[in-house]
């Protein structure tokens, strides 16, 4: 059963389809079904929703797991059109990021600071409060589903690990589902339509400058674990123009730029 528009009057100004579920397995797979279904029926930034979410998907087969009805499991649909370069679709996992880091934000307000961890989490002085999972439809025309979970009333015992956090437990006492998906939604409508604005040049869109400023990853010493058991360990020096972190190897000059990908685990370390 689905409802658009009763528990969701802001984000529905928002979406240019809104479909909201009462339970999914996983939204990302509801729209990637739909979004097959043709141009006409599900244009560009329709969006699924649900805060049942029962098998949700992170990176690499991750799970994403969440309480029924105290996390948010966004999906949105991008159509950039069969002229985007395709080396740019790296970005709008980043736009996802950063719009729902800003989301978060709005709703702390001065309770803490929401930052993107590259290349797909948004983080709350260190914990997570949201992932970002996105999946090419369509090569030919580089359609993509940009899935995204946020957490919003899981209490500290129902996080599923101990660095995770919501909305509730950083001091939010009655999140607003309804502004936080508004929120997240215009500002990634905003981050992509500059993008696609610009043809695909994060530089030109602003997106590469905005995300970087955000990026909680950059300027610290990371370990990389690679395909294949290789890891890099080395500082987080920035972000190039294809959306690929670019991390100094420990005792290097050189700089190495490591795409989502191609990377299997990054986490942080502290500096020696």
């Amino acid at each position: 059963m689905t409802n658009t528009s009763a528990r969701f009057p802001l984000a529905s100004a928002v979406a240019s389809r809104l479909e909201v579920l009462e339970t999914s397995t996983s939204t990302n797979d509801e729209l990637v079904a739909r979004a097959r279904q043709g141009a006409a029926d599900w244009p560009s930034f329709s969006v699924v929703v649900t805060d049942n979410q029962t098998a949700g998907r992170g990176r690499l087969g991750r799970q994403w797991t969440a309480p029924a009805g105290a996390s948010l499991a966004i999906s949105v649909l991008v159509r950039p059109g069969p002229t985007f370069p395709l080396d740019s679709l790296g970005w709008l996992p980043l736009a996802a990021g950063l719009a729902m880091a800003r989301a978060v934000n709005n709703a702390l307000g001065s309770l803490g600071t929401a930052m993107v961890k590259w290349p797909n989490d948004v983080l709350v002085d260190g914990s997570k409060i949201s992932g970002v999972l996105s999946e090419l439809v369509d090569p030919e025309t580089g359609a993509v589903v940009i899935g995204a979970g946020v957490n919003l009333t899981i209490s500290d015992e129902d996080l599923p690990v101990p660095t995770a956090t919501s909305l509730a437990v950083e001091g939010v006492p009655e999140p607003d589902p309804d502004r936080i998906l508004s929120d997240y939604l215009s500002e990634l409508w905003s981050l992509v339509e500059s993008l696609l604005d610009s043809r695909g040049d994060a530089a030109a869109s602003g997106l590469q400058k905005a995300v970087t400023e955000s990026c909680s990853t950059l300027g610290e010493r990371v370990r990389v674990e690679l395909p294949g058991g290789n890891i890099l360990t080395g500082i987080a020096r920035g972000i190039d123009s294809s959306g690929r972190i670019v991390v100094q190897a420990d005792g290097s000059p050189d700089v190495t730029p490591i795409a989502a990908g191609d990377v299997t685990h990054l986490r942080t370390e502290a500096r020696a």
